[in-house]
């Protein structure tokens, strides 16, 4: 286990038995799909930023930005599985090419680094916060997002070489996520006060795909420990189900969230009188 160091377990599957076609396609199909629909989301968000009141498009603009966050680092992790596994002919699977750059999650982990504060302030530019304090709460919010990132990118090298500090990055990172998970709660009840009933039951439907999307991540973080190491997801079964799991996460945290939170933007914008078929231009 020692050969590629700190190299993800997903490198390790294709140095040691390889990828099958299905497997290795799978992959690559899933990170296509991952950028792609980010680069639909990217004109679903601009097209749609008049829809809502000038105040809340802020909201909308920050989605945009995360949509090209997203696609870019996508788009190069994609181009990075694809050059790091090679068709050997005679065993009929793919494997680690020799001299080829290693498969690498942190493309992943640095486009959350920028999307997760932006995600998190979103919603503040949306509700109306009625009891806490907007800088405070933007801090928390970009002091944990940040902490939770990157305590766990760190962690990430360490899932094959040492479980230990594995468990132990992982299990600080988590710290961070439930103090997320808290203040997102805390921000939707205190934004669901003085607004339209549609608009609420709008953000409780937030609260319900952030914290199903959210929860997907440390199972992607973990597995290829869920059935012990070398053993249960420790194969390409596993690469599949994690790259999977990574990339609903993603669409579900990113775009959908982000269609909700205009949704409840033109919600409130109606029943403040605004009408954008009345925008000339």
């Amino acid at each position: 286990m020692e050969i590629l160091g700190n190299a993800t377990f997903e490198n390790y599957i294709g140095l040691e038995n390889g990828y099958s076609e299905m497997a290795y396609q799978m992959v690559a199909h899933i990170l296509t799909l991952g950028y792609a629909v980010m680069l639909a989301a990217l004109l679903y968000f601009v097209l749609t930023i008049k829809y809502v009141a000038p105040r809340f498009r802020l909201s909308s603009v920050l989605s945009v930005v995360v949509m090209v966050s997203a696609f870019l680092l996508l788009y190069v992790q994609a181009g990075n599985w694809t050059s790091s596994f090679v068709f050997d002919q005679e065993r009929g699977r793919y494997f680690l090419g020799e001299g080829q750059d290693l498969f690498n999650n942190g493309y992943r982990y640095l486009n959350w680094l920028i999307d997760v504060p932006m995600l998190l302030f979103q919603i503040l530019f949306v509700v109306s916060l009625t009891k806490s304090n907007f800088s405070s709460v933007r801090n928390q919010f970009w002091f944990s997002g940040t902490g939770m990132i990157v305590t766990g990118y760190i962690g990430q090298y360490y899932e094959v070489t040492d479980f230990m500090v594995f468990a132990v990055w992982g299990a600080i990172s988590t710290i961070f996520f439930i103090h997320i998970l808290w203040l997102m709660k805390k921000v939707i009840d205190e934004g669901k006060e003085g607004i339209p009933v549609a608009a609420q039951n709008t953000l409780n439907s937030i609260w319900i795909l952030f914290l199903i999307s959210w929860m997907l991540y440390p199972g992607a973080y973990l597995m290829p420990h869920l059935a012990g190491i070398e053993g249960g997801f420790f194969n390409e079964t596993g690469v599949v189900a994690r790259q999977l799991t990574y990339t609903i996460a993603d669409v579900s945290s990113k775009v959908i969230y982000g269609i909700l939170l205009t949704v409840v933007a033109q919600h409130i914008s109606r029943h403040e009188g605004y009408d954008y078929t009345q925008i000339k231009g």
